[in-house]
């Protein structure tokens, strides 16, 4: 006698309970999450004041301030960005946490373009590589126009692949017309730089070779560019004009190697000009020298994988936002190399997720997986002594401004005033003042015009220098304490009973022949 085995059918009455998919980790989002951590508890705490280029751009869009002179080169985005906040308040706190929680949005929002192209992990850990870097923590709740460039940069090229593929979805274009209208908002030479690339891919590339992403690149370029354009006939007489006061203002744009002040400043300080920092901490430098390398391998891969166009195009659009910057000018700042540190973190972290999938046995992937956590490890280190340093820096020069404005207010000055001179700028806005200088790269007045202005409103002018400026002989000194600074003033009888003229700055162009 044999027995029969049947399968176990369920129950009629108990179904089998349905299968869920495993919730993936949304690791993307907790990068932007820690990015706007890390800003929150260590920058913003920090109380730092406006520095000298936040006060410019702040100024253009305070209805509290006058507006500080705005140079050739600079370009009105991250005005636009703080306006609506500016429209309520000034507090610079205020300030620091809406930039800290926008900046960390657009990081997600930018690399989030790429997942349909790399994959959730490289993604992830492009983001979390970026915005671990001292210099993108730092910048990300100031108003300074590098980061978003960066972001809208990494936005741009992903739209760009994405527009140009097989199968584009259909908001795609529009898109990368809006990235690249973002970037070139915010900077206008970095937006013609980032579109370089991407035009070039069009012309060359059969499979980019399409008359829309090319179209979409025009139009971004197009729309973000029209306000300095217009601005450009409006103040300096057109676009030629306005270009040769940029390259005045940038001390002369030409053929110059740039690198050996880049790799001095690396880790600071903010602003090398003219750049004759020492290398203080080479061992915290070091990695700037495995990008070559690096980028070298990740090419490789590209080329070996069959996959170019996610690798190469990114390496190409950061080489060409990095190379003015070490090719064109005589000085430099870190934030200069941001929007090439995002596009190159993209490759990058798809090797690093290649080489520890290459891995088949569990414990060599595993080895291999500690391994890059270790140097992971060592890079967070590094980058929070970065931070630490430019960070304690950022806030003595901005508590010097604070000292400084204290004295000016017992000194009378109350608006409307004027300050001209050294630091101008970022005192005169702390004082509620307007700002003027009459020698160097923010030229946009006159020693008669200063003077005109002198003889109606309270007016200093500030210099490090122990002697009287040319044009404020027989002006009162007055050290001001824990600055470094002396402040001149007019005396009280100075050139009475002339027409008092209004108090703006005039906005011509800076002389290429000033120093």
């Amino acid at each position: 006698m044999t027995a029969t085995l049947t399968p176990t059918r369920p129950h009629p009455s108990r179904p089998a309970p349905p299968r869920h998919p495993a919730r993936r980790i949304p690791w993307l989002a907790l990068a932007a999450l820690l990015y706007a951590a890390v800003q929150l508890l260590a920058v913003v705490p920090a109380h730092l004041g406006l520095g000298w280029d936040e006060t410019v751009y702040v100024s253009q869009v305070d209805p509290r301030t006058p507006a500080a002179f705005f140079s050739a080169p600079r370009s009105r985005g991250i005005s636009y960005l703080v306006a609506p906040l500016l429209a309520v308040t000034a507090s610079p706190t205020a300030l620091r946490v809406t930039l800290a929680l926008a900046s960390a949005a657009a990081l997600y929002a930018a690399f989030r373009v790429w997942r349909p192209l790399l994959g959730r992990a490289p993604v992830a850990l492009a983001a979390l590589g970026f915005g671990t870097l001292w210099v993108t923590v730092l910048y990300g709740s100031q108003a300074m126009p590098n980061l978003w460039v960066a972001l809208a940069a990494v936005a741009a090229v992903g739209w760009f692949l994405r527009a140009a593929g097989p199968s584009a979805p259909r908001r795609a274009y529009a898109m990368l017309a809006a990235c690249t209208a973002a970037a070139t908002l915010f900077r206008l030479s970095d937006g013609f730089w980032l579109a370089l690339p991407l035009l070039t891919g069009t012309l060359l590339v059969r499979a980019w070779r399409r008359p829309a992403p090319l179209l979409a690149l025009l139009a971004g370029l197009t729309l973000g560019g029209a306000p300095w354009i217009a601005e450009a006939y409006r103040r300096f007489g057109g676009i030629g004009p306005r270009l040769h006061a940029s390259s005045a203002t940038e001390g002369g744009m030409r053929p110059h190697w740039n690198v050996p002040a880049a790799w001095h400043d690396l880790n600071g300080p903010l602003l090398c000009r003219p750049c004759t920092a020492q290398l203080t901490h080479p061992a915290h430098t070091l990695w700037w020298l495995a990008l070559p390398a690096l980028t070298a391998a990740a090419c490789g891969l590209a080329v070996r994988t069959r996959r170019p166009g996610t690798t190469l195009l990114p390496i190409a659009c950061a080489l060409a936002l990095g190379a003015p910057y070490l090719l064109l000018i005589d000085y430099f700042a870190p934030r200069f190399l941001l929007p090439a540190y995002a596009l190159l973190s993209l490759p990058l972290a798809a090797l690093a997720v290649h080489v520890v999938r290459a891995f088949r046995p569990r414990t060599a992937r595993a080895f291999a997986l500690a391994a890059l956590l270790a140097l992971g490890a060592a890079h967070l280190a590094t980058q929070y002594a970065g931070l630490h340093t430019n960070l304690a820096d950022a806030r003595t020069s901005t508590a010097h401004y604070a000292k400084a404005s204290t004295s000016l207010h017992r000194l009378g000055l109350r608006a409307p005033c004027l300050i001209a001179g050294e630091h101008a700028p970022p005192i005169a806005y702390a004082t509620g003042c307007a700002s003027a200088n009459v020698t160097g790269n923010n030229l946009d007045t006159t020693p008669t015009a200063l003077r005109h202005a002198a003889a109606h409103h309270p007016t200093a002018t500030l210099t490090r220098a122990h002697h009287t400026p040319f044009y404020a002989h027989g002006w009162t000194p007055h050290p001001l304490p824990g600055t470094g600074l002396t402040a001149y003033t007019p005396p009280p009888d100075l050139w009475h009973g002339e027409q008092p003229p209004e108090l703006t700055v005039d906005s011509r162009p800076a002389s290429p022949l000033d120093p």
